[in-house]
């Protein structure tokens, strides 16, 4: 695997730290700028969903563009929305940056991936898409904490400022550091949706929604989940979300390298039932900080594990148009994550907190059915789409 595969996980660390910072920013945030915590926390819906929305457009928009030219103007945008961000006098224009910041890494995250494997031998594929996403799971482990230690010295302001100067660091690396990549095929309008169409990739698409919304919606409101199943608070739960990162890093890693090995289909029948497994019983196990820190590890652990296999299935899936159906496979994440605290706040709101992991764990049962019928589909034979 190249080198330079780990310069684009560290342009994927500061796109996806200004996408998730903000969990640990917003009692700072509703506190500067007077607003609850509530509406603090749409910012990352705003996010999430401008993403989703963002990603496959941006991918048709830069079609023909050099890779490396969108991975740096991607890391340059980022850097403007995360200094808007920290200019930001009050709650709208603060909503406003929040979308150009998404912008960024909605361009920046599928293209990263692709030219990732671009890099590399089709043997370590998996392995490469991991390492992308390695950044992003970095970002998770250290933006959160980092946002939440820094935001009452700094400010959002300041977190946001900081987080800018890191992209825009990113962006000289990526542009002294990775080769120019030449854009893929050109793919007609018609294409396009062919291949976002095709019956093979749309519950592939789908069990990466599934899985988001049934992980996040949980990982949302872990806090007083586990107040309510462990007794636990303040710097004891900061732990423990410190062994679910711990988890997915590895998970991530591990996902990669035995995609490698066994493939994505194997790999993600035996991730999807564990997954689903920790979910179910989480309100069960994780009630003393000894067993809430095994649970939390193993859960981050298999939730982590499932990015590399699926976007090694997509690509399989159409190798012209990958860019294509990676961007898509980005939004489905960023849907699934933006739906998440919506669908967790019905269901805490409808049967209590302790029945939201159950609740959540029947989802992933419906991905890993949909697992099932795109295997089925993958195996009938390929329809010829995309025509150089």
């Amino acid at each position: 695997m190249s080198a330079r595969t780990y310069l684009l996980a560290a342009g994927a660390f500061t796109v996806g730290t200004s996408g998730y910072i903000l969990s640990g920013l917003l009692p700072a945030v509703s506190r500067e700028l007077d607003v609850s915590l509530s509406t603090a926390g749409q910012l990352l819906t705003v996010f999430a969903l401008s993403y989703a929305v963002a990603a496959p457009a941006l991918a048709a928009l830069t079609g023909r563009w050099d890779r490396r030219k969108l991975l740096v103007a991607a890391l340059l945008v980022s850097a403007l929305g995360n200094v808007l961000s920290a200019l930001a006098p009050n709650y709208p224009l603060l909503l406003v940056a929040r979308v150009v910041s998404a912008l960024g890494a909605a361009a920046y995250t599928p293209a990263a991936t692709l030219v990732a494997t671009a890099l590399t031998t089709p043997e370590h594929r998996g392995r490469a898409v991991a390492t992308v996403f390695g950044g992003l799971t970095f970002s998770l482990i250290v933006g959160v904490p980092a946002g939440s230690l820094l935001g009452g010295s700094l400010g959002y302001q300041g977190v946001f400022a900081a987080v800018g100067v890191a992209s825009l660091v990113a962006a000289g690396v990526v542009r002294l550091g990775v080769p120019q990549v030449a854009a893929p095929p050109v793919v007609s309008l018609r294409e396009r949706f062919a291949a976002a169409a095709d019956r093979r990739v749309v519950p592939v698409l789908a069990m990466t929604v599934l899985a988001c919304l049934a992980a996040f919606s949980v990982f949302t409101y872990i806090s007083p989940l586990l107040a309510a199943t462990a007794g636990v608070h303040g710097t004891v739960i900061s732990l423990l979300l410190f062994a679910y990162g711990v988890g997915g890093a590895i998970g991530n890693s591990l996902g990669g390298r035995l995609t490698d090995r066994f493939g994505s289909r194997r790999l993600l029948f035996v991730v999807f039932a564990v997954f689903t497994a920790v979910l179910v019983t989480l309100p069960l196990t994780a009630t003393t900080t000894a067993t809430a820190g095994v649970a939390l590890f193993v859960w981050g652990l298999f939730t982590w594990s499932v990015n590399p296999p699926i976007q090694n299935w997509l690509i399989e899936l159409a190798p012209t148009n990958s860019g294509l159906l990676l961007s898509l496979n980005a939004s489905a994440i960023y849907l699934g994550v933006g739906i998440s605290g919506l669908f967790g706040g019905l269901v805490i709101d409808t049967v209590g907190i302790t029945l939201l992991p159950p609740i959540a764990g029947a989802l992933a049962l419906v991905a890993f059915g949909l697992l099932v019928h795109a295997n089925r589909r993958s195996r009938a034979p390929e329809p010829v789409l995309l025509a150089a």
